[in-house]
């Protein structure tokens, strides 16, 4: 594939990459060129589909708000693929909950997941694309981040928090020609969405201007988008992919 959204030669990191949204990220830069490291923590038979419709992929097995664990993810691609030119922050959980009955445990884990994931692996990459003076940095936040949700409060504050740190990263890293951007998905058909009720899913999709909820692939084409030469120039930004929900 030519032009802008050519990525062969890259070589990408996602994580939370066994299905869903991951899965057709990874499923797209891969079809752009890119070799792909398929990241999963829990369910590697999901991780072996996404293998499966890739071309140059391997998977690996790593929790990413564990440092460590991180520093062997890293360390497998560079010994596959060489060191990563684009890195992809989709790893992600959710305890829901009500503000005065959440736990700290459960307040504490999506943050260590979602937001010191996220931050443990844009460290760990900076530091190859610095030397290379390239790379293009992706992290999954949510239109909640933004909006707000009840019974939320730990995953709202954690994408969030992926905003500051996008726009903290993209200013500290743009001197050396890496790039830092957001995606913030909407209402998405995802496992998560598949088993709300008819009812709920008529009344969330009537929020949306577009009048359906979003594909796996709707975000994907925004990532590889942002991963691509043709956002050369766009850093520190947050592209909303939710039919209009939230403008």
């Amino acid at each position: 594939m030519n032009g802008f959204m050519d990525l062969h030669g890259k070589t990408a990191i996602v994580t939370g990459a066994g299905r869903g949204i991951g899965r057709a990220i990874c499923i797209l830069l891969s079809r752009l060129g890119a070799s792909v490291v398929v990241n999963y923590s829990g369910n590697g038979a999901e991780a072996d589909k996404t293998l499966a419709m890739c071309g140059s992929a391997i998977k690996f097995r790593a929790d990413v708000s564990d440092e460590d664990e991180c520093r062997r993810l890293f360390e497998k691609c560079e010994a596959s693929f060489g060191a990563p030119q684009i890195l992809v922050n989709n790893a992600g959980i959710t305890r829901d909950g009500l503000l005065m009955r959440m736990s700290s445990d459960d307040f504490d884990r999506v943050l260590d997941v979602n937001l010191k994931g996220a931050f443990n692996c844009v460290k760990l990459a900076s530091k190859s694309m610095m030397r290379a003076r390239y790379g293009r940095i992706v992290n999954i936040s949510s239109v909640v981040a933004s909006s707000g949700n009840a019974g939320q409060i730990n995953y709202v504050a954690s994408k969030a928090g992926l905003l500051g740190l996008t726009r903290a990263a993209a200013a500290e890293l743009a001197a050396r020609g890496i790039t830092v951007n957001s995606v913030a998905p909407g209402f998405i058909e995802t496992d998560m969405t598949a088993s709300l009720t008819d009812g709920t899913r008529e009344a969330m999709s009537a929020r949306i201007p577009q009048g359906r909820f979003g594909t796996p692939e709707d975000v994907a084409g925004a990532v590889a988008f942002l991963c691509s030469d043709a956002a050369g120039y766009i850093t520190g930004q947050t592209l909303g992919v939710n039919g209009g929900m939230y403008m």
